[in-house]
């Protein structure tokens, strides 16, 4: 049976109904996937260009996962070779001393796409319902009323003209103490290691419930969640290609007609 990834809009999410491992039969990356993978690739680049041209709506894609989760892999594999002009990539770390005198959206607001564009948040808003509900950083009745804030939030995006495509890259406790074993392991990878990864890792399971929480909650039809499988780093590749490949397939961007009549034109 295959695995759904969208969250249906009032479905309780329980992660461990969930396979991380799980390749829709696929054993391997092969031929068939690595051909898939580039097809998605090359329509996410022609949409991209038209969407550019358009200058009418935006592309928002919200990436979040555990450490390790895969979401700087996704980024790099999937959208490699669009036309930078048309695509902004935004991190959300500790916030700054000034992000922290404004209310916990305004530096998330600022980073938006604008019309045009394809914007990507490397984590996102919803670090205000994780990592800040895991470490008690605000009250039990702050984070709580910031999933209704979000889900507003959401939802002024999608009126205004930017699509929403959130994923949440799944994998196993065991997966990630490989790769990070495997950062340990190369030396070349330990700028990725911080010993504070270590200390989250023990909170795997507050973690897990309050992203179950947060799927649960905020997959609404103006914006869903989708459940990626990642253990498998060429499986999370294609889903995610393809899923944003579908999403710019629904928005259908047309190239726009020329501003002036072109047809009596001759260039000698």
């Amino acid at each position: 049976m295959a695995q759904a990834t969208l969250v249906k809009p009032g479905t309780k999410v329980k992660l461990k109904d969930y396979d991380p491992n799980y390749c829709a039969g696929l054993q391997k990356h092969d031929e068939e996937v690595s051909e898939r993978i580039a097809q998605a690739r090359q329509k996410i680049y022609n949409f991209q260009e038209w969407l550019y041209a358009e200058q009418q709506r935006a592309l928002l894609i919200v990436l979040q996962a555990m450490d390790t989760g895969g979401k700087d892999g996704t980024i790099k594999h999937v959208m490699r070779g669009l036309n930078p002009q048309g695509v902004r990539v935004a991190s959300f770390k500790q916030p700054t001393p000034q992000e922290l005198a404004h209310d916990f959206l305004w530096r998330v607001h600022r980073q938006t796409p604008a019309r045009g564009q394809i914007g990507v948040f490397n984590r996102s808003h919803y670090e205000d319902v994780l990592v800040v509900r895991v470490h008690d950083l605000v009250p039990e009745k702050v984070w709580k009323r910031r999933y209704d804030q979000i889900n507003e939030f959401e939802e002024l995006l999608v009126e205004s003209g930017t699509r929403i495509l959130k994923l949440f890259l799944y994998i196993s406790p065991d997966e990630q103490k490989e790769r990070l074993q495997a950062r340990l392991d190369n030396p070349k990878k330990h700028w990725k290691f911080a010993l504070g990864d270590i200390e989250e890792r023990k909170l795997w399971d507050e973690y897990i419930e309050a992203y179950e929480d947060a799927l649960t909650r905020c997959s609404t039809e103006a914006a869903p969640w989708h459940i990626i499988p990642a253990n498998r780093k060429w499986y999370r590749n294609l889903v995610v290609a393809e899923r944003v490949r579908d999403e710019l397939a629904a928005m259908d961007p047309k190239c726009p007609e020329p501003r002036d009549d072109l047809s009596h034109i001759v260039i000698e």
